[in-house]
């Protein structure tokens, strides 16, 4: 069980094979081998992370959390996603849906395709700004380069508003996916390969790989993204939209294309940050025999990614806020721009 925001636990972490998560009195028991390794009260508790297999969990338990709103998610060893539980009816209203179905065929949907990538790309040089920042008097060659980069990286800005003039108001996202990608994949190429002076020489890092990787730094990367995936799905489910429909990642049966768009403003500031801190620090991140991590850097990276959207440090709307508040509110002006009620949607762009 791992705690986040003391003195009460709110995230409670499985991840032993032949665990048992079963409802007692008003808490969450975890029991192994009829040994009591952990105990959550309900009153407390946000969400329920499952990892790996051989963990099973009681009809009551599921209840319990369905009945106060606490989602329970499900995670591979990898970090793959492939399974949560909400309540019943939980989701918002059907003309949401029907206006973001809507949204996907007209200039709706092309400007958010226009916004994700901008919040995407700005995010992604805001870190390597960030993370400059801190080496300007230790390594000032270092810090020139970054800055360097990034401002290349937010080169391709440009590239997306010429798109946006250069399409014009009759474009669609199909029309203009194509291109939206190639500039956001260069400017990935650029981000992911100035992170490879910030990346301990010791974790052999060949560069950025997704599913399937096999060495621990992108092992990390993925793992953090899974645990980030569940969060960003679950405000897109609050806020009362379909998480398969969405803009820039192409519909395909079982892809839920709206949080793969969502995900991209939170990736560089939520996960990446977190898991350049941890191999900057030391943590241990060794692979076993399958190609995955250990539990103890599984626990600790996904604790430590809940913890930083707990973090209130981004200016947001005027205020400092949570990362949680903030992806929220994101999810939320999505689906009031698809019902026409907010004039446009603009990106979360995190500061440095």
């Amino acid at each position: 069980m791992t705690e986040i925001g003391a003195p009460h636990e709110t995230v409670l972490i499985v991840d032993q094979f032949g665990a048992y998560i079963s409802k007692h009195s008003e808490r969450l028991r975890v029991v192994i081998r009829k040994d009591i390794t952990a105990e959550a009260p309900l009153l407390f508790l946000e969400q329920v992370l499952v990892v790996g297999r051989g963990v099973s969990v009681s009809s009551d338990a599921i209840a319990a959390c369905c009945e106060r709103g606490i989602p329970v998610y499900f995670l591979s060893g990898r970090g793959e996603p492939y399974a949560a539980l909400y309540a019943a009816g939980l989701g918002g209203t059907v003309l949401t849906r029907r206006a973001q179905l809507a949204a996907h065929d007209d200039g709706r949907g092309v400007r958010l395709a226009y916004a994700f990538a901008r919040g995407k790309i700005s995010n992604q040089a805001n870190l390597l700004r960030y993370i400059a920042k801190y080496r300007k008097a230790t390594d000032p060659a270092l810090y020139r380069e970054l800055r360097l980069v990034a401002g290349e990286i937010r080169d391709h800005l440009e590239e997306v508003r010429r798109l946006e003039i250069d399409a014009g108001p009759a474009a669609t996202v199909d029309t203009v996916r194509p291109a939206l990608l190639s500039i956001e994949g260069r400017a990935a190429q650029r981000y992911w390969n100035a992170l490879k002076a910030i990346v301990p020489a010791e974790l052999s890092w060949p560069g950025r790989q997704g599913r399937g990787a096999a060495d621990p730094f992108n092992a990390a990367l993925n793992y953090g993204y899974g645990v980030l995936y569940g969060q960003v799905e679950r405000a897109i489910i609050l806020a009362g939209l379909d998480p398969y429909a969405g803009f820039v990642h192409v519909d395909r049966p079982g892809k839920p294309s709206l949080t793969l768009d969502l995900i991209e403003e939170f990736r560089a500031p939520v996960v990446d940050r977190t898991i350049l801190a941890l191999v900057n620090r030391g943590i241990s991140l060794l692979l076993d025999a399958d190609g995955m991590l250990g539990t103890a850097a599984r626990r600790e990276i996904a604790t430590r990614v809940l913890a930083r959207l707990e973090e209130s440090g981004e200016r947001y709307e005027g205020k400092r806020q949570k990362l949680r508040f903030i992806l929220q509110s994101q999810a939320r002006h999505l689906a009031a721009f698809c019902r026409g009620e907010r004039p446009d949607y603009a990106p979360f762009i995190a500061g440095w």
